[in-house]
Order: C-alpha cells, then sequence, then structure tokens
C-alpha cells in the first residue's frame, strides 16, 4: 500500500529522496496498528466536533471558539473526556490493521512514505493543541487573578486543584512564561527539521502537566496524556538515532529519509496549507487572544454587579422568619459573610456544607452566567450570580453550583457601600433579613504585588 495520486495513472504524490530499505513483517505490522490509532486520533469524526464548528458566527468569531475548535479529542461515549474513547480506537485500529495485513500480504515493502504523512498529521495537530494553551496563558487567563471570595476562603476548603490554580494565578508573568514555551514549541513542530527536538521538549514539559494533574486532581489528565502521546510517537522516529548518539556515543546515521513531492499541485499546495494553519492558529487566535484579555477574560463573568459595592462584608444582624440568630460559625443556618465581586456574584460564607463542583475541564463557554472557575474546586461558600431589578432595588440571586440547580434568593436591598440591608426569600422560603457592614481588608498578597517583593510589607 502506497499514497496514490487518485488518478488513473496511479502515480506516487510523493516519494523517498533515498531508496529505502524493506520492512520486516513485525515492524508492517505495528506500524499499521499505530498508523490506524493516530489517524483515528487526529481526524475529527465527532458529531459534536462539526456541529460546534457549523454553530460557530464567522462574522463574530471569539478566542474561545477557536481554543474549542482545538481542544478537540475523539468522544465516542460520555460527556467528558475518558481513557474508554481510547481503548474503542485502539481496538477499531486492532481490526483494521488485521484486514489491512490480510489484503496487502508482503505486496508492500516498506510504508515510510504512508510514515511521513501521519507523522505531518500528528505533528500539526500537536502544534494546535500547544498554540490553544500557549495563547491563554501568555495572556493569563488560564489561571485569573484569584476574586475577592477565593481570598476570603479557608485554605482548607479548596482542593489540590484549585491551589495550584490559584497559586499559578497570582504569578501572572510565570504563567505568561509557560504560555511562550508552549508557543515556542508548537512553531518548531511546524517543521520537520526541529520537530523531533520540540517532541522531545515537549514530552518533558506536558508530561510534568500530565503528572501534575494526577498530583493536583486536575480535570486535563486525559487531554494531556493524550497530547504527550502525540509527542512520544513522534519521538520514536529519531528515538533509536538519539540512543545510539548521545547515551552510547557511537558513530550514528543520520535519518536518510526526505520527500520529494512529484505531484506538482501537492507541491504548490504545502506551504498555503502550512500558511493558513500557521495565520488561523497563531496570527488570528493570538490577536484575538489578546484583544479580549482585559474585556472577556474567560473565567470569571463580565456583567458588572452592583456598582461601587464589590468587597467583604461582615454580617452584623442575621434574622430569619424574625428569629434572631447570634453569630456563630457552627450554625448552618446563620450567614457569617458576604462578598460582593465586582461581576454579578455574590458569595456567602456559613457552616452550610458545600457540594464541591470538580469539574476542573478547560472551557471556554461563551455564557458569562455558566462561567464557574471561582467557585470550582472550592467548599466554602456558595456562589450566586445575580440579576438586578432596580425599580423594586430587588436582588435575584441563583445558585452557580451545578449541584443546586433549582436554588433561588430573592432580597430587597438598599444601603450604601458601607452598609447593606437585605431582606426577602431564601431558597427554603423562608423570611430573612440581614444587616452587611463592609470590611476595609488588606490582602497581603496585593500588598506584596504593590509593594514588591525586596521591600518591607507595611499593613
Amino acid at each position: 500500500m502506497s499514497l496514490l495520486h487518485p488518478t488513473t495513472n496511479d502515480e506516487p504524490l510523493i516519494v523517498p529522496a533515498v531508496p529505502q530499505q524493506p520492512w520486516k513483517k513485525a515492524h508492517k505490522i505495528v506500524f499499521r496498528i499505530f498508523f490506524l490509532y493516530f489517524l483515528l486520533q487526529v481526524i475529527p469524526l465527532d458529531p459534536v466536533f462539526w456541529q460546534q464548528l457549523f454553530s460557530i458566527s464567522w462574522s463574530n468569531l471569539h478566542y474561545g471558539d477557536i481554543f474549542n475548535l482545538a481542544h478537540y479529542q475523539p468522544r465516542f461515549f460520555g460527556s467528558q473526556q475518558h481513557y474508554g474513547n481510547w481503548a474503542i480506537i485502539f481496538i477499531i485500529a486492532l481490526m483494521g490493521a488485521i484486514t489491512w495485513t490480510y489484503f496487502d500480504r508482503n505486496k508492500t515493502r516498506e510504508y515510510s512514505v504512508l510514515y511521513y504523512w501521519i507523522r505531518v498529521l500528528v505533528r500539526y495537530r500537536l502544534a494546535i493543541a500547544l498554540l490553544a494553551y500557549g495563547m491563554i496563558k501568555l495572556f493569563p487567563l488560564q489561571a485569573p487573578y484569584p476574586s475577592i471570595s477565593n481570598l476570603n476562603t479557608a485554605y482548607g476548603d479548596f482542593n489540590r486543584w484549585k491551589l495550584f490554580s490559584l497559586t499559578l494565578g497570582i504569578v501572572p508573568s510565570y504563567q505568561a512564561f509557560l504560555g511562550l514555551v508552549e508557543i515556542v514549541f508548537a512553531l518548531l513542530l511546524l517543521y520537520r527539521k526541529t520537530a523531533t527536538i520540540s517532541a522531545f521538549m515537549i514530552v518533558i514539559f506536558t508530561g510534568n502537566v500530565y503528572f501534575s494533574n494526577l498530583a493536583y486532581e486536575g480535570g486535563e489528565h486525559v487531554y494531556s496524556l493524550y497530547l504527550l502521546s502525540f509527542a512520544l510517537f513522534l519521538l520514536v522516529f529519531d528515538l533509536q538515532r538519539i540512543i545510539s548518539l548521545v547515551i552510547l556515543q557511537r558513530a550514528t546515521r543520520p535519518n536518510t529519509f526526505k520527500p520529494v513531492f512529484i505531484a506538482g499541485w501537492l507541491r504548490n499546495l504545502r506551504l498555503p496549507l502550512k500558511a493558513a494553519v500557521v495565520f488561523f492558529f497563531f496570527v488570528l487566535y493570538g490577536f484575538k487572544t489578546a484583544t479580549n484579555y482585559r474585556r472577556d477574560p474567560y473565567q470569571y463573568p463580565t456583567q458588572p454587579g452592583l456598582t461601587g459595592v464589590a468587597g467583604l462584608y461582615n454580617v452584623a444582624a442575621f434574622r430569619i422568619n424574625n428569629t434572631t440568630l447570634a453569630y456563630d460559625k457552627t450554625d448552618p443556618i446563620r450567614w457569617q459573610d458576604v462578598v460582593f465581586e465586582k461581576w454579578n456574584t455574590i458569595s456567602i460564607k456559613s457552616n452550610r456544607p458545600v457540594v464541591t463542583d470538580s469539574t476542573n475541564i478547560d472551557q471556554i463557554v461563551a455564557g458569562s452566567g455558566r462561567r464557574n472557575y471561582e467557585l470550582e474546586g472550592s467548599k466554602g461558600r456558595h456562589y450566586y450570580s445575580y440579576e438586578v431589578d432596580s425599580t423594586n432595588n430587588l436582588l435575584i440571586l441563583h445558585n452557580k453550583n451545578p449541584h443546586y440547580p433549582n436554588e433561588k434568593i430573592v432580597l430587597q436591598y438598599n444601603g450604601d457601600r458601607s452598609r447593606i440591608q437585605l431582606r426577602g426569600i431564601d431558597y427554603n422560603n423562608d423570611s430573612v433579613f440581614v444587616t452587611l457592614h463592609r470590611v476595609n481588608k488588606k490582602y497581603l498578597v496585593q500588598e506584596a504585588a504593590k509593594q514588591g517583593r525586596r521591600s518591607g510589607l507595611k499593613l
């Protein structure tokens, strides 16, 4: 089997510049399995991908649209990434390889040309994924600066993934450096001569990402291993030569395979296709991400909240069904403090248990109200998005946690930024009356950033 031009004269599209040695039978069988396996991993067969592609508003393209396309991974069942999908792909590849072996039966001496093409597909697929993640790190969006609610949540109330993300979020320059590294590796993958060097570095970099996801309970361990498998596949091509030269320190023959493009249309199409990939996933995506960095950071909602009230408030008085409850950190009903974010989120701290949202998946959603990063991985507070009825001074709160889909609180508000009174109906249809006093609190992490690490902190 060889890659042929689909014409009657059966001319090859591409041939090796140097004749290749025949492959052993076992090598050909292994190649057939992994050729089909990685082909199915790279080519989008999932109908969800195509629905997503055709639903994009190309006249109003958002950087999230490009990221979500680049974040594609084959899925046969379940709404989340799962290793079971890989098992299905491998079974299909194995069955295909058996059929291929039966019909080929030693007709083909070697598969150097097909090996070249599958490496091209894997190189570009891996490069696109790295560019997608690199840009949202270069412009620190993936791990944003902690919200006011996060800064007022006890350390032990975060899961390991959220602690890792918040730690990365307070050092945006380091996050940007990681993004730059991924972008450089991606661009090196686009050139055959630097692909192996890039693959070697990606194995180290993405391997660290994979183990970090396992250690910190991240939701992207499947996807990071998906990318790691691509890098390992690319590295295998030169691995024997690398071991011989670097470790065994022996004289080593260089790679003798060099593609010669016989078909004129392929020679003419090769560079425009590469330019299109670079333009769409590097230039255009980078521009879209940079312009939306301040205006539309995808982890937090963008709809503004009540003007001038963002901050931390102590609950000075709390009454439920006309019964006053004194401050008690063990009380699951009485509120302890309330945070108003700059956007339309209110978080309430009490001793009421929280079922943690541990999705932890990188996804850029269009609807501002569906962005749950601020509450993911946290069990210390209940988070509510709210609508404002300014005519009647009403706040209509909806619990953002997917484990509480129907929880709603309606409150009437009055006061100013230093003292706010809330009265209304809570999620149990009980009447509540709350008096909030603003706390003028300074945060060490913010003061350190303002004053610089080498100067003494003055609080």
